[in-house]
């Protein structure tokens, strides 16, 4: 138990630590991509609005040759106009932009045919590879976004569609190495908090596994003890009743309570014998398919005297490895369990049969109303399901508690449902040899 909450508690925190990083490297590259795509697209922005170049506002005056103002059909604004013209000064001022930026422009007319290119301000393309690239484009209908490593945007410009393409390669370079690098150390620092659990999380649990052993302790050793006196009393009792020469209500109640006080005794210290870390059993191969049947069969006659109907199914050829005796009290304890708490006149049915590498025992019997869907709780200590679930039904609590005990000690599972409200269905899967 001990090991299983260590391993819970590892786990409980790696996750944790795992999405807090997740929440915060994701947030952030987040942000950085946003903020490389908002920068792409102001620069597409200005190329759009100036038919698909930069405007003059953006080189220095000796960049322009001298007959510029003299050059017929100007894409810039006419130089009136341009030089009082304001402009985004976050623009205005980086005159390096243009330089920096590497584009091109993809005009389209009315049937979607590539009319012309202009690939003055890029290297990488040739004019041809440039009309191909847009075209492709241009077929997707998408008004912008990224193709490859361009972001591009579609506009209206005289009439004639423009395709604009930003070449973003070493932005989404920077991005990625970001990205990347922040990946790698976030599974660092998660291996490096696995590793530190692994170190302290024994000194953590420490407190918890040292009181859980004090109490296992404690009832193991409470319960030899009152063996003795137990043992007495009803020694004494049977001696009482043989002086007296009569049976006596209040002698036979004792004997009675006493028996009982003895089966719990001994639950509990079976229980806890179960539950010990690293239990030990004796391992041998065995049929659980006959111990199921001959199990079963003894309860038929019990079923037929309390008026309840019994159903078994078992495959035959199902072998473990395990402890026989305490398999057997698993069976013993689920169709007990099954026998205590189905009312009059009701189903009980066990079956094992073969299901993945396991085999699977299910012992299912009808109940008084209960609540629908899982009923794990009732592996619980002294759990009850219902109001009937008393000492009046000669059970204590813990026969599940038992149940689950001997079947994670062979490293298998059980599970407890009810479907219906109506019934109990308990299912034990244990490692087929």
């Amino acid at each position: 138990m001990i090991g299983r909450l260590r391993k819970k508690f590892i786990v409980a925190a790696i996750l944790a630590v795992f999405l807090v990083l997740l929440l915060l490297i994701g947030s952030i590259n987040l942000l950085n991509y946003r903020s490389m795509v908002a920068e792409a697209d102001e620069t597409l922005q200005i190329l759009s609005a100036n038919n698909g170049l930069f405007p003059r506002q953006m080189f220095r005056e000796e960049d322009f040759p001298k007959d510029w103002y003299s050059t017929p059909n100007l894409q810039f604004p006419p130089p009136a106009e341009g030089r009082n013209r304001p402009f985004d000064a976050r623009h205005g001022e980086n005159r390096e932009l243009a330089y920096q930026s590497r584009y091109f422009a993809a005009w389209f007319d009315a049937d979607g045919s590539c009319v012309r290119v202009n690939t003055d301000n890029l290297a990488s393309l040739t004019e041809e590879e440039a009309a191909a690239f847009a075209e492709t484009v241009y077929s997707s209908g998408r008004e912008k976004g990224f193709s490859g490593e361009y972001r591009f945007c579609r506009t209206v410009c005289d009439g004639e569609i423009m395709l604009l393409f930003l070449n973003c390669q070493r932005e989404l370079g920077t991005f990625r190495t970001f990205l990347y690098a922040s990946i790698g150390i976030s599974l660092a620092g998660i291996l490096a908090v696995f590793l530190l659990l692994l170190l302290f999380s024994a000194r953590i649990v420490r407190p918890i596994a040292e009181s859980y052993e004090k109490q296992k302790r404690f009832i193991t050793d409470a319960g030899h003890e009152l063996k003795t006196p137990i043992t007495i009393i009803q020694a004494d009792a049977d001696v009482l009743e043989s002086e007296l020469e009569e049976e006596s209500e209040w002698i036979t109640d004792i004997r009675k309570q006493t028996h009982r006080l003895a089966e719990l005794t001994s639950d509990l210290i079976y229980l806890s014998k179960m539950e010990e870390e690293n239990s030990r059993i004796r391992t041998q191969e065995f049929s659980v398919s006959e111990l199921a049947e001959e199990t079963a069969r003894s309860f038929q006659s019990l079923a037929l005297s309390q008026g309840k109907q019994f159903h078994c199914s078992i495959e035959s050829g199902l072998s473990i490895n395990g402890d026989e005796k305490a398999v057997a009290k698993l069976v013993s304890v689920l169709l007990d369990n099954a026998m205590k708490y189905s009312p009059e006149g009701g189903t009980v049915e066990i079956s094992l049969d073969k299901f993945s590498r396991n085999a699977r025992l299910t012992v299912k019997n009808s109940t008084l109303p209960m609540e629908k869907g899982n009923a794990d709780r009732l592996f619980e200590r002294f759990a009850r399901a219902d109001s009937s679930r008393n000492s009046e039904s000669g059970g204590f609590g813990l026969g599940l508690a038992i149940a689950k005990a001997v079947t994670e000690v062979h490293k298998g599972k059980i599970h407890a449902e009810s479907e219906d409200g109506a019934s109990l269905t308990v299912t034990a899967e244990l490692p087929l040899a």
